[in-house]
Formats: C-alpha cells, sequence, structure tokens
C-alpha cells in the first residue's frame, strides 16, 4: 500500500504547492502525484511550486495540463529531479501508476486516440500489478465533472475509452476547476478530480 497526495491546478501559485507540501508531511504521504496545470503557461518555470515537496523530501510524479504543456514538464523534472509521466509506467510496490499528459484541448492537445493509445500502451507494462492508477489533467466526457465543467472544456471521449477497457482501480484527473472533489465511480474505476486542495488516499 502506497499514501498518495493527488493535486493539481496550482496555475502558478506557489502558497498552493506550500499547504500541500505541508499536508503531506503531517499525514506522512510517500508519494506526490500532480495532475497538471502547475503552471500558468508552457515554458514558465515558477520558483517554488515544486520545491516544497522536493524538500519535504517527497518523490513527486506529474503530468502536464493545457496550461503548462510537455516542454515545461520535462523542465520541472530536469530542475527538481522528478518524474514527467507522460506516456510512461512506473511501479511503486504493487501499485502501477500509468501517466497521460495534457488534454484535448489548449498547449500540446492531444487528439482522442492519442489519448486512449498512451494510456493502453503504459497499461500493458504493469498488467501483471494488482493495483492500476492513471493520472491524466483531462476529466473524462460524460462523467459528472464533464456536467459540471464550462462548455468549452469538454470530456475526453479517449479517456473515457481507456476506463471502460482498461478498467484502472483509479483515476486522478482535475481540469474542472468547478468540479474540484468530485468522486464517482464510472465500470470499475474510482474517478477523482483532485483540484489544488489535494486528496489524500491509500492505494
Amino acid at each position: 500500500m502506497v499514501r498518495v497526495l493527488a493535486a493539481g491546478d496550482f496555475h502558478g501559485n506557489s502558497i498552493f504547492a506550500r499547504q500541500l507540501a505541508d499536508k503531506a508531511v503531517k499525514e506522512n504521504v510517500e508519494l506526490i502525484l500532480l495532475c497538471g496545470d502547475i503552471v500558468e503557461s508552457q515554458g514558465e518555470h515558477k520558483i517554488g511550486i515544486i520545491a516544497p515537496f522536493v524538500d519535504a523530501g517527497k518523490k513527486v510524479l506529474l503530468v502536464t495540463g493545457n496550461h503548462d504543456g510537455f516542454v515545461t514538464g520535462d523542465l520541472l523534472a530536469e530542475i527538481y529531479g522528478i518524474k514527467h509521466v507522460h506516456g510512461q509506467a512506473l511501479r511503486y510496490g504493487d501499485v502501477g501508476i500509468v501517466g497521460c499528459s495534457g488534454a484535448n484541448c489548449g498547449w500540446d492537445a492531444l487528439e482522442e486516440e492519442e489519448i486512449f493509445s498512451t494510456l493502453r500502451n503504459g497499461t500493458k507494462k504493469i498488467s501483471y500489478l494488482s493495483k492500476k492508477i492513471f493520472m491524466t489533467h483531462i476529466f473524462p466526457k460524460d462523467s459528472l465533472m464533464d456536467k459540471m465543467s464550462h462548455s468549452a472544456l469538454p470530456g475526453s471521449t479517449g479517456l473515457l475509452k481507456a476506463i471502460k477497457e482498461l478498467k484502472p482501480d483509479i483515476l486522478f484527473c482535475s481540469h474542472a476547476h468547478e468540479a474540484e472533489g468530485v468522486e464517482e465511480i464510472i465500470g470499475n474505476t474510482r474517478v477523482i478530480c483532485v483540484g489544488r486542495q489535494g486528496k489524500v488516499l491509500d492505494i
């Protein structure tokens, strides 16, 4: 079992990063999962946005969103020695974590089939593990998040397809600010919109 803190949508506000790092220490979190829109614009590096987690001795995985883009994910990973997990599958004990950066809009927008294939290919690498976790920025089509979000930010049909076919245990996502903290079950998957307040969970 791994205790994680999942969060997203900081949009460059380092105050939230410091608050979440304090929460991670207080609740003995082992792993930080950041679900995109960590900064406000592609290529931007905000001093202090990742440092609090690293200074607290926590492992950090991130995917990027429609605001920050792939370049930012690689930049933050290089600066702080953390992992940008787009297209990767990582193992922590009996837990496999698959990441997909980007969204179906904004910087580095992905086609729906790209979202699905990225998650499918990652899942193949951890198929032997008993627990499978997805971390994305985008939320699935026809979810509660989709219904609550602004119409200009549609949910992902590719992600919905991945949930139904690949059956991860948990999906951590963000993107829908109005749906922060919302949870639902889609098929066999617990879907959690984490937002900038974050969610601590034993997985």
